[in-house]
């Protein structure tokens, strides 16, 4: 495979999903068995179920008191990043999540963080919560307000906090455009790239369920499913399920990924991004512009509508997001397959829609997928949406774990869809990274040596233990919590600790 030209190497990923799907393998294992991460609000983190009320009506009450919640969020190893623990109960837990996940993405990638001080590397985050510096600024907390507080809920921070912490001199900088951030996130990290301000890119993006308030609003827009789950081109959908998690992705030129013989997960064809412009509602999408996008980025990649053979749907669930998505997607890589139909799917059934992070969760679903030419289901798709044509629009929504729907030779290629609520939309298009190039044999004995090395006894033996997991064996005793060295960080709210 040569590097087509702006074509970018995912060369690093790191994520915390809900489910346990803290790392690359646990997150496709939980998309590859279908497993379905919604589980009831956790009571230490907002007080859905005293405001729950199946009536939508009732003011300052939810009629949702489900999610895909994170485990142990208020854990964070704040020494490791040499942060002080008076600062870190401050930092919003977003930040902390982020600067776990960005340097994981570096792990995952072999590329020591120790070493990129003062290197062009860039940073780039999608954000759009401020769950944590709102409760810092409520009346009762008031007293409590120190001068930390500020650099911990600024949102700027979010990524200029990733680049202080490594030493980075590349652009550093937070997007907020609602549930499409993270995508266009990672639009802005292709572009940096391209135009030389940077070497490497770090692009992520986080959301975190910390207040009721938010989902109180979103319930009386009546935009939440009540069960709390996202069922993507179904007829039952009702509105989506609120999610959190966090995901980076450690992004090089795919000419210098070759050259340096990175290992790749995946690469990046193309990006676009768009507006909906004027609908007849603000959150209303437009299938007009959708389709407009997904042609902008065809011709950025130099693909033909058939060229690509799966896509990674917003499919939030919604009875008019959802029909209006398939519609575009229909109108430009529907037709023309010869019989065979484009694939849609949606890991928000499995994880919630994390809104800000949405497409992260995407986007590595799609990487990990197109690596082992695998199509996991898409889950809660029992009756097909009757309000969209999947025959006459030349789709499918795959229920089983299938093969990639294209021959061997052929390269498989899927899309990734994000969409603003108020209606800023990005895709990105993906390809299967390119054949790792021959490697000296191994011993004929089939043994080798694996250097690990960590700051600390405890965390040598967390390594082993995440290591033997890739070799495929596990060394008996050695699996342990991986927030062994974390601690709960608290923060003065009137009510609890987080």
């Amino acid at each position: 495979m040569t590097a087509a030209a702006g074509a970018v190497a995912i060369v690093g990923i790191g994520c915390r999903f809900p489910g346990g799907a803290d790392s690359p393998l646990r997150y496709w294992e939980l998309l590859a068995r279908g497993g379905d991460a919604i589980v009831d609000a956790p009571p230490d983190r907002n007080d859905l179920h005293a405001l729950y009320d199946p009536d939508p009506e009732r003011p300052g009450s939810v009629y949702v008191r489900r999610g895909g919640y994170l485990d142990a969020i208020d854990r964070f190893d704040a020494g490791f990043f040499g942060i002080s623990p008076r600062e870190a109960r401050r930092i919003d837990p977003q930040q902390r999540l982020l600067l776990e996940v960005a340097w994981e993405a570096l792990e995952d990638g072999g590329l020591p963080a120790d070493g990129l001080a003062g290197s062009r590397t860039g940073v780039f985050v999608g954000i759009s919560g401020h769950d944590y510096a709102d409760m810092q600024s409520w009346p009762a907390s008031r007293k409590q307000i120190d001068g930390h507080v500020a650099g911990g809920g600024a949102t700027s921070i979010a990524a200029n906090r990733i680049s202080y912490a490594l030493d980075l001199r590349g652009p550093s900088m937070t997007v907020d455009t609602a549930c499409s951030s993270a995508l266009t996130a990672v639009h802005l990290a292709c572009r940096s790239l391209a135009a030389g301000e940077c070497d490497l890119a770090l692009a992520g993006a986080v959301n975190a369920l910390i207040t009721a308030e938010p989902t109180i609003g979103f319930c009386k827009a009546q935009m939440l499913a009540p069960d709390g789950r996202c069922k993507p081109f179904d007829a039952a959908a009702d509105g989506y399920g609120r999610g959190e998690g966090a995901g980076a992705l450690a992004l090089k030129p795919l000419a210098r990924a070759l050259a340096d013989g990175d290992p790749i997960h995946g690469v990046i064809r193309a990006t676009a991004i768009n507006q909906d412009g004027r609908t007849p509602g603000l959150a209303v999408p437009s299938p007009d512009a959708q389709e407009a996008l997904l042609r902008e980025a065809l011709r950025a990649a130099g693909l033909q509508p058939g060229d690509v053979q799966v896509v990674e749907a917003h499919g939030t669930g919604t009875p008019v997001g959802d029909p209006r998505e398939a519609l575009a997607i229909g109108r430009v890589l529907g037709g023309g397959r010869d019989g065979t139909a484009c694939v849609v799917g949606s890991a928000k059934g499995n994880l919630g829609h994390l809104e800000a992070a949405a497409g992260i969760a995407g986007l590595i679903k799609a990487a990990l997928a197109l690596q082992r030419r695998a199509v996991p289901p898409s889950i809660n798709f029992e009756r097909p949406n009757p309000a969209i044509d999947f025959d006459g629009l030349g789709l499918r929504v795959p229920v089983a774990l299938e093969p990639w729907p294209a021959p061997p030779d052929v390269p498989a290629r899927a899309g990734v869809n994000s969409f603003g609520f108020g209606g800023a939309n990005a895709h990105a298009i993906v390809e299967q990274p390119p054949p790792a190039p021959a490697r000296e044999a191994a011993p004929r004995d089939g043994r080798g040596l694996l250097v690990l090395s960590a700051r600390s006894p405890a965390e040598a033996e967390r390594v082993d233990a995440r290591a033997g997991g890739h070799v495929g064996r596990r060394r008996p005793g050695l699996e342990r919590d991986r927030h062994a060295q974390a601690q709960p960080v608290e923060v003065d709210r009137g009510v609890g600790t987080l």
